[in-house]
C-alpha cells in the first residue's frame, strides 16, 4: 500500500485536523484535566496516521495483520482518543468522559481500557523499547506463517513509536536507539514531536538536545525530518521510511505546542494544564478560555475551507 498522497486527500485531512483539535478542547473542558499544547501540535500527524499512513481497522482493533501504534509520550492521550473516536473506535461523545472514574479513556492510556490502543504508557522514556521489541518479534519466523511472506517473515507490518522531544532526555531511550540500530529494524518508524518544550519550560534551557539527528545517525538511523503541520510532507517522510533497507527511520516532527490558538502558541506553561486552569494573563477569564480556544480554531478550520473552496 503506497502512502503517497494527492492534493484533494491533502485537503481532507487538513480538515480532519482542525475538526480534531476542536473536539480536543471540547474534550479537556469536559475533563477539567489534560494537556493542552502538545495534543494541539500533534493533531494534523495523529490524523494522518489514523486517516491515511496505519494499516488498521477500527473494526477489528486486533486485526493480526495490522501495524502497531505505540505511543510513548502518553499524556498526549487526549489526542489520539479524538482520532481514535473519529476513525470509527467508539463514538465521538465518548470523549467527554476524559480521566472520569471507571471511563475507557484514562489520562494516560491504558491497553486493557481500550481496544486499539497496544501498550499502557506513562512513565517516559519507555515506549521505544517496546516498539523495538515488537518490531523485532516481527522480523522472526511468523508461527506456522499465517502473517509471512514466503520467507517466514511478517514483511508488511509496522511498528510505528511516537515520542516528545523531552523524554529524548532519558537513558533508556538511547538504550532503545541502540537495540533497534544494532538488529537493522527496518520495519520500525520513531516519529519525535520536535515542539521544543517541556514541563519546566523549553528544552534547550532544561536539557539541550541537539543535535538530536547526528545522534540518532551515529546509531545507524536514517534520520528525516518534517514540518509536522505539513501532512504531505509527513506522509511522503513515512513513504520514504518504508523504502529504507536494514535501518530503522527516526522522523524528527517540528511541531508548534498549542497550533491553532496563537496565544498559547510556544507557551510551555500550556504543557500540562486544561482551558479553565491556565494563565491569565492571555486568556484572562479562566471560565472562558475554553470558549475563546475554540472560536479561534474555529476561524481557522474557516480559513482553510476557504482556501479550498
Amino acid at each position: 500500500m503506497s502512502h503517497y498522497i494527492h492534493d484533494e486527500k491533502v485537503k481532507e485531512l487538513e480538515m480532519i485536523a482542525e475538526k480534531a483539535r476542536e473536539l480536543l478542547i471540547e474534550e479537556l473542558v469536559a475533563a477539567g484535566s489534560g494537556h493542552t499544547a502538545g495534543p494541539l501540535g500533534m493533531a494534523d500527524i495523529f490524523t494522518a496516521l489514523y486517516f491515511h499512513v496505519l494499516k488498521h481497522d477500527p473494526k477489528n482493533p486486533s486485526w493480526p495483520e495490522r501495524d502497531w501504534l505505540i505511543l510513548s509520550n502518553g499524556h498526549i492521550t487526549p489526542i489520539r482518543y479524538v482520532s481514535m473516536a473519529q476513525a470509527g473506535y467508539f463514538p465521538v461523545e465518548e470523549l467527554k468522559t476524559l480521566r472520569r472514574l471507571g471511563s475507557r479513556l484514562q489520562g494516560h492510556p491504558e491497553r486493557n481500557m481500550l481496544p486499539g490502543v497496544e501498550t499502557t504508557s506513562g512513565p517516559l522514556g519507555s515506549g521505544l523499547g517496546q516498539a523495538a521489541g515488537i518490531a523485532y518479534a516481527m522480523r522472526m519466523p511468523a508461527i506456522g506463517g499465517s502473517a509471512s511472506g514466503g520467507d517466514g517473515y511478517r514483511k508488511n507490518q509496522r511498528v510505528y513509536c511516537i515520542m516528545s522531544d523531552g523524554e529524548q532526555e532519558t537513558g533508556n531511550i538511547w538504550e532503545s536507539v541502540m537495540f533497534a540500530g544494532k538488529y537493522k529494524l527496518s520495519n520500525l518508524t520513531a516519529i519525535i514531536d520536535r515542539n521544543n518544550i517541556q514541563i519546566d519550560g523549553m528544552t534547550e534551557d532544561i536539557m539541550p538536545l541537539e543535535s538530536l539527528r547526528a545522534k540518532y545517525e551515529a546509531f545507524n538511523w536514517h534520520v528525516l525530518e518534517v514540518d509536522g503541520h505539513n501532512i504531505e510532507q509527513f506522509a511522503d517522510a513515512t513513504e520514504e521510511a518504508r523504502a529504507v533497507y536494514e535501518k530503522p527511520t527516526v522522523i524528527i516532527a517540528h511541531t508548534i505546542p498549542g497550533k491553532g490558538v496563537p496565544e498559547i502558541e510556544f507557551d510551555y506553561r500550556w504543557h500540562g494544564i486544561p482551558p479553565g486552569s491556565g494563565p491569565t494573563d492571555v486568556f484572562k477569564d479562566k471560565a472562558s478560555q475554553g470558549k475563546d480556544m475554540l472560536a479561534e480554531l474555529r476561524t481557522l478550520g474557516g480559513k482553510i475551507k476557504s482556501e479550498h473552496e
